[in-house]
């Protein structure tokens, strides 16, 4: 078996380079097709965030832009729990501290709906109390109906034994992460649901309806991701080539989609729906979503960003290939082209996933240079069974769950990184320099939606102390500090009359 691992993912190293390697095409956004105009929701009494021209929005109008992390315990009962090893009022205070405003919250339609048409409501009421510690902290929370490889069976995890359908050649997809998704049992399962072999879309859609009717109203939250990483199932072989596979996208994806989404809207109308490409989409292949109508005002589009050569060859521990620079720049304009597409809000829900701190570095830079917000995964390991770490701890930002002390601190020092986290107005260009310590951000003083921001609307820039330990320097164009010295969230008001404000941050 180690053999055929070995072998298997030279082969699929080896075709991903073929392409991978190749110039990207690029995107031309001066000529790339406008965004479908929607009319936002009304706004919600609670500090939610919308979408507005393919911005994220806070109850402000201010654009946000999002640091944050992971937060998915894979096993049964599929929730973190109360305790040092798992998911505590401590670790909620921790993630304030570091100045991340964002976790994505693993909610798996096993727990949702451990049996057939019937969800569970004392697993919502565990996932309920994480919820709320993060939100009384002002973090915002993303619902992901997070799956990998579909099920146990399939040494995966995700969805009910119920939704599978036991096969005769089952044991061939016991090839470990991620090399059984390859395999026809696990392919089998996936196609079970898009082609909704008994009723199981009605399900799938009956539980996210349950999950939107308990948080509509939730404070701080930031919406509903659909599934984690879909698998096209059989269609996989059309779908790793460069141009991704329409038709599985358009015609199997995405009438689940707007299955799931009807559900969610028929008891939530405001909250954003995040919709994610087929899988393949994370390693540089492109996207198909929206080239049919995927008809919701308040779209998010959620990607990954990993490279799958890297990525395989960390998993059974062999060289990396310097190839990943030019996958990975691939997936920002794939990104960009898709949620264009869709008039979507765009967000990195994942990258990661090891301490190759290269690697973080350089997606952390390019999402920047993108201006995208971002999740690493991941903040803890949880024992993670479907991850390139391969139980080694390396997705994780400590070395134990259980300690604070245990965290990494290089790692640390590029996630916990100055940035913007509300705009008063509409980001230009913004990064921060690693080498030299400074940070800038410039930005237009017209909201998303094309009103004038207010004489007082504050944008708000994170400024750890970790890179500024005596301090900073600030200076503003077009705008003026009303935040104490040296704050760790630095507040700057437009000037009267400017159209335009430009901030740089460094050491004294």
């Amino acid at each position: 078996m180690k053999r055929f691992r070995l072998l298997f993912s030279t082969a699929v190293i080896a075709g991903l380079l073929a392409w991978g390697c190749s110039r990207s095409p690029g995107i031309d956004t001066a000529a790339a097709a406008e965004a479908p105009v929607y009319k936002p929701a009304v706004a919600s009494a609670h500090q939610q965030l919308r979408r507005s021209q393919g911005w994220l929005v806070d109850a402000q109008g201010r654009v946000v832009i999002l640091h944050g992390v992971n937060a998915v315990w894979k096993q049964a009962p599929y929730v973190a729990p109360d305790s040092v090893d798992g998911f505590t009022a401590a670790d909620a205070d921790w993630l304030a501290a570091h100045g991340f405003k964002a976790v994505r919250l693993g909610v798996l339609f096993a727990g949702v709906m451990p049996q057939p048409h019937m969800v569970d409501s004392s697993y919502l009421d565990r996932i309920d109390r994480i919820v709320k510690l993060l939100a009384a902290r002002g973090i915002y929370v993303l619902l992901d109906f997070h799956q990998d490889l579909f099920n146990e069976r399939f040494q995966g995890e995700g969805f009910p034994d119920w939704a599978t359908a036991p096969g005769r050649f089952d044991t061939l997809a016991h090839a470990g992460f991620p090399l059984n998704y390859f395999t026809p049992p696990a392919s089998r399962a996936f196609d079970r649901l898009w082609d909704d072999i008994d009723g199981l879309q009605d399900d799938y859609r009956d539980a996210w309806t349950a999950v939107a009717a308990r948080w509509a109203d939730q404070d701080h939250l930031m919406g509903y991701e659909l599934i984690n990483e879909p698998w096209p199932g059989g269609n996989w072989p059309l779908c790793s080539g460069p141009q991704g596979c329409a038709h599985f996208e358009n015609d199997k994806l995405q009438p689940m989609y707007q299955r799931a989404i009807a559900g969610i809207r028929s008891v939530d109308s405001d909250n954003i729906v995040w919709v994610e490409p087929q899988i393949l989409f994370d390693f540089g292949v492109a996207s198909h979503l929206g080239e049919k109508p995927l008809e919701d005002a308040q779209l998010g589009f959620s990607f990954h960003n990993y490279c799958l050569p890297e990525t395989l060859l960390q998993a059974f521990g062999l060289k990396k290939l310097p190839a990943c620079r030019a996958l990975e720049q691939r997936v920002f304009s794939n990104a960009r082209a898709t949620s264009e597409r869709l008039g979507a809000a765009s967000l990195l829900t994942e990258f990661g996933a090891s301490d190759d701190l290269l690697d973080i570095g350089r997606v952390v830079d390019q999402a920047d240079r993108n201006q995208v917000g971002w999740m690493t995964w991941s903040y803890k390991n949880w024992g993670d069974p479907t991850t390139q770490a391969q139980g080694s701890g390396a997705q994780s930002l400590f070395a134990r769950d259980d300690d604070f002390g245990s965290v990494k601190p290089a790692k640390l020092a590029l996630m916990e990184r100055p940035y913007p986290q509300a705009v008063a107005g509409v980001p230009l260009d913004y990064g921060y320099d690693t080498g030299t310590g400074r940070f800038h951000l410039t930005f237009s003083t017209t909201l998303p939606g094309g009103q004038a921001a207010g004489a007082n609307l504050r944008s708000e820039i994170y400024v750890p102390k970790l890179h500024y330990p005596n301090g900073y320097v600030v200076t503003v164009q077009g705008g003026h500090v009303v935040s104490d010295a040296n704050a760790a969230l630095l507040q700057v008001v437009a000037d009267a009359g400017a159209t335009q404000v430009t901030v740089e941050v460094t050491a004294p």
